[in-house]
């Protein structure tokens, strides 16, 4: 895609248009109707390959958002934060879809991924990345988005399983959830999710000891971006202790999940939105 249309509307309201079609199509054909007549399966192949595109066209917009033409370095700000994790968390769904159920995290992401594939158009920021030439650092970049992706998804998860677990108890189950898998099987799914997650901030933390000594000379500076990351990994150390031995399961999983990711957002994409967004202060 030439360079020259990543910086109009039309690749970003491609890809959001592509999402809520999707989306759109599922909401149709899965979830409409009568309970008996929904078809239990996964995507069939025409859908990957319309949530394919969808990822193909959405990653070469947030490509260029990140590494300008220019040249003049690399641009992560808060916008391209939300829209490269929801980017990464539809694409890891994309893949884990060849191997387990995940039915309904598309009424949820498709469209959150619509909203922010949007976000580095509508609010275009100008935070210069410093030190992004560094091995070390891409490692913790990478490290960091795979996170974050990761959580967003158990995150999404989560949400899902507290709404079906809920509309379970009251007994008003509609075609959307009574096609869910069993709850038993989502829980185990979610905290798959969460150990791969946990593991990967871990990494991310590590990483950023290294990255910081070697830049800087001294570990991991004390700034509200470090106390966040930290509380959060706390939180799900914490999540999985209490699941291994406790058994901790059901609501009060979820809702450690959910504190826990939320406090993580504010780790880095709640700082930029202040400094960005409500200040107006790109660095």
């Amino acid at each position: 895609m030439p360079p020259i249309l990543l910086h109009t509307p039309l690749p970003h309201s491609l890809a959001a248009l592509l999402y809520v079609g999707l989306a759109w199509h599922f909401w149709r054909s899965r979830w409409r109707g009568a309970v008996l007549d929904q078809p239990v399966r996964g995507l069939v192949g025409w859908e990957r390959g319309w949530l394919a595109i969808a990822l193909l066209i959405h990653g070469a917009t947030l490509a260029q958002e990140i590494f300008p033409a220019d040249g003049a370095g690399m641009r992560f700000g808060f916008a391209v934060a939300l829209s490269m994790m929801t980017w990464l968390a539809v694409a890891l769904y994309w893949i884990e879809s060849f191997y387990a159920r995940m039915e309904g995290l598309q009424m949820l992401g498709l469209p959150l991924a619509a909203i922010c594939g949007l976000l580095p158009w509508l609010i275009p920021g100008q935070h210069l990345v410093t030190n992004a030439d560094s091995p070390v650092f891409r490692l913790h970049f990478l490290m960091a988005m795979l996170a974050y992706s990761l959580f967003t998804l158990a995150a999404l998860h989560a949400i899902l399983m507290a709404v079906a677990e809920k509309r379970l108890h009251r007994g008003r189950m509609t075609p959307l959830f009574a096609g869910l898998p069993p709850l038993l099987t989502m829980e185990a799914l979610l905290f798959r999710l969460i150990h791969i997650a946990f593991a990967l901030l871990t990494l991310t933390l590590a990483s950023g000891v290294l990255f910081s000594e070697q830049i800087f000379g001294k570990a991991l500076p004390f700034n509200h971006k470090t106390v966040f990351a930290i509380l959060s990994w706390l939180i799900f150390a914490a999540l999985l202790f209490g699941r291994h031995r406790y058994g901790w399961r059901g609501r009060k999983a979820l809702r450690w999940t959910l504190a826990g990711f939320g406090v993580l957002l504010l780790a880095y994409v709640g700082s930029r939105f202040v400094l960005e967004v409500l200040l107006g202060r790109p660095a």
